[in-house]
């Protein structure tokens, strides 16, 4: 049997176990990569991180604009532009995905040097930023998968609605409060490198240190 098929039918049979798989995998990931326990990602140098952190900050701002459109186009009951402007946002967030993982796996994080309220803010915004980010991907992967499983007339009988309103509050945010600290953090204020936290248990003593005499280096490079 055809595995699209597979799929599209585990999506229309099982939404709520496919969201869940899903959603595991999107979670192992990410954890894996801050704990560079997934050995998928080349080195990155310091340049090719902040071009990915560009590009990132462009890829959501996309993402944005077409949730915007997307909710634009069913208020206006244009059923096909809807499903054709989130599928896009989806797809843009994969994108993002992607780059993340590699930005993270294969190179560092950035910590804003602003302090004091300038500092608060912008911390403030990206506990709210990640928090709703972490929390819309079951619900964002639900909406899609019923949506993309689903013919118009069958997703009237289901919760799409519903649930496609919360998932387009909680990601339209996120990405909001992430292209603002982004503009906060490279644009505004200055930054230096952050490595993940759960670096410094899991990789190796040598090969932390390397890692971060580099961004050291970048850093003092940058003043």
């Amino acid at each position: 049997m055809n595995p699209r098929s597979n799929l599209r039918r585990v999506g229309r049979d099982r939404p709520l176990t496919l969201t869940a798989v899903l959603s595991a995998i999107g979670y192992a990931l990410v954890a894996g990569a801050f704990a560079g326990a997934i050995p998928l990602f080349p080195p990155l140098s310091d340049a090719t991180v902040n071009l990915f952190g560009h590009l990132i900050a462009l890829v959501n701002t996309a993402a944005l604009v077409a949730i915007l459109a997307g909710v634009r186009f069913i208020k206006r009951d244009a059923v096909a532009k809807h499903r054709a402007a989130m599928l896009t946002a989806f797809g843009l967030i994969l994108i993002f995905l992607v780059l993340y993982l590699w930005k993270v796996g294969g190179g560092f994080e950035k910590s804003i040097t602003a302090t004091g309220a300038p500092q608060f803010a912008y911390l403030l915004m990206l506990a709210v930023h990640i928090v709703l980010s972490v929390v819309a991907v079951p619900v964002v992967l639900y909406a899609v998968i019923l949506g993309a499983t689903h013919s118009p007339a069958e997703l009237r009988n289901t919760s799409h609605a519903r649930v496609g309103r919360i998932a387009v509050t909680a990601w339209g945010v996120s990405l909001f409060l992430g292209i603002v600290t982004y503009v906060l953090l490279n644009h505004v204020y200055g930054w230096e490198p952050r490595h993940a936290i759960l670096l410094t248990v899991a990789v190796p003593g040598p090969l932390w240190k390397r890692r971060r005499g580099s961004g050291e280096d970048h850093a003092e490079r940058d003043r």
